[in-house]
């Protein structure tokens, strides 16, 4: 194993166990707080700017300087995390940045202030992500990198269903703007599971095991050309029409439920938030798992198929309260993605210096699909009315699955 490689050649080796559970410990609270504080820049904002006296038109202004830095700091995030030595400050920097943008938000509700927070949070979160991903490869063996993302996956979910109940009461009993101190206030606690993951257990790229390639090896005449690599850009590809079927399916629904739920549409609109989150957190690790025995063409497969699935079931659904149940193959999807992706840009980038720059350009296409899905989809629901969205939602996500059948290889490792 990596270890005995590592001792017989005289290099680094990594700690005891018992020495890793520490810093392993320290990743799962790491994902855990980073869920909690970016709820807030969730739909919360758009309650707080309402209640200051925002014009929606201000307040849809504000959030697309967020979505538009978002999306152009994906690459320009990853490249810079690829080209950092250290990913534990990378991440501390890009926390910082976060704790500040909702600071202020919180305390200069102005058009232009919250707009440099909207583009300071996406452009910190461009970095987080992969500086996150960066430290699970380096933390663990490739051959446990799948199930240490399914942890990861597993505590952003709970992470995330955690907060939306603890912010939601904070704006309910004290005050919107509460939401946004509590966001920052919960920077701290990320900062501290940072410092828990210790350097010593972390494999040096320039040390990596006989026979073993670690996927942040930066070899001498490091270069751009893994971008070209067919399986990246098949993989992009696949993602971006995944999500093009899936961002807009939830907003559509809540719409249908807002419409016949009444009074209640709120209580069911949460359900479909949280159910999904719980499934997630509950499958991820397996996910993680299934890809390494079984491959993760197979798993991806599964995840994807899902759409098509419910894109079907809310076309033919009229009781609101069944969404709840349709939405529960959400989160088996989310988890097999939020898995699959970090674990399939590693198997691409192995040995090419390149991991965290490759995760920019597949999060590049996702956040293009997402973009392009609320547009598309309001127009045939305003047109052709929701069953019809719902379908055509559901045709992209199977021309997402057909296209992974078809076109995406395997790329699991084989030494």
């Amino acid at each position: 194993m990596i270890t005995r490689s590592l001792q017989l050649s005289g290099l680094r080796t990594r700690p005891n166990p018992t020495a890793m559970t520490r810093s392993q410990r320290g990743l799962d609270w790491l994902n855990f707080f980073v869920a909690n504080f970016q709820t807030g820049f969730g739909p919360f904002i758009s309650v707080y700017l309402t209640g200051v006296g925002w014009t929606q038109g201000a307040i849809g202004a504000a959030l697309s300087a967020g979505t538009v830095a978002g999306m152009v700091s994906q690459v320009p995030g990853g490249a810079l995390v690829d080209g950092l030595r250290s990913k534990r400050a990378a991440a501390a920097a890009a926390i910082i940045a976060i704790m500040a943008s909702a600071l202020l938000i919180a305390l200069w509700p102005a058009l232009l202030l919250i707009s440099l927070a909207e583009i300071l949070h996406a452009f910190a979160s461009s970095v987080l992500g992969p500086a996150i991903a960066a430290l699970s490869l380096a933390l663990v063996d490739p051959s446990a990198f799948g199930e240490r993302l399914g942890r990861n996956a597993r505590f952003l979910a709970i992470g995330n269903a955690f907060a939306a109940g603890l912010m939601g009461t904070f704006g309910y009993y004290i005050s919107d703007r509460a939401v946004f101190l509590l966001t920052a206030a919960l920077a701290l606690p990320a900062l501290a599971a940072l410092q828990m993951i210790r350097d010593a257990d972390l494999v040096s790229p320039k040390t990596p095991a006989k026979g073993v390639l670690i996927a942040q090896e930066q070899p001498k005449g490091w270069s751009w050309r893994f971008l070209r690599d067919r399986r990246l850009l098949t993989y992009s590809a696949c993602a971006s029409l995944f999500q093009f079927g899936n961002a807009a399916m939830l907003p559509i629904a809540a719409g249908m439920v807002t419409k016949r739920a009444g009074s209640e549409a709120e209580l069911v609109i949460a359900a479909c938030i949280v159910a999904p989150q719980i499934v997630t957190a509950a499958i991820s690790p397996w996910a993680g798992r299934a890809a390494e025995e079984y491959g993760r063409r197979r798993v991806l497969l599964l995840g994807f198929s899902m759409l098509p699935l419910r894109g079907m079931l809310f076309a033919g659904i009229s009781d609101p309260y069944l969404i709840i149940v349709i939405q529960l193959l959400d989160g088996l999807s989310a988890a097999v993605i939020g898995v699959l992706t970090p674990l399939i840009v590693a198997d691409i980038t192995r040995g090419s210096g390149g991991y965290t720059t490759s995760l920019g350009v597949v999060g590049l296409a996702v956040g293009t699909g997402a973009t392009l899905s609320t547009t598309a989809a309001g127009l045939v629901a305003d047109y052709f009315g929701g069953a019809a969205a719902f379908l055509s939602l559901g045709a992209v996500g199977l021309g997402a699955t057909l296209l992974v059948l078809i076109l995406m290889p395997e790329t699991k490792y084989r030494a």
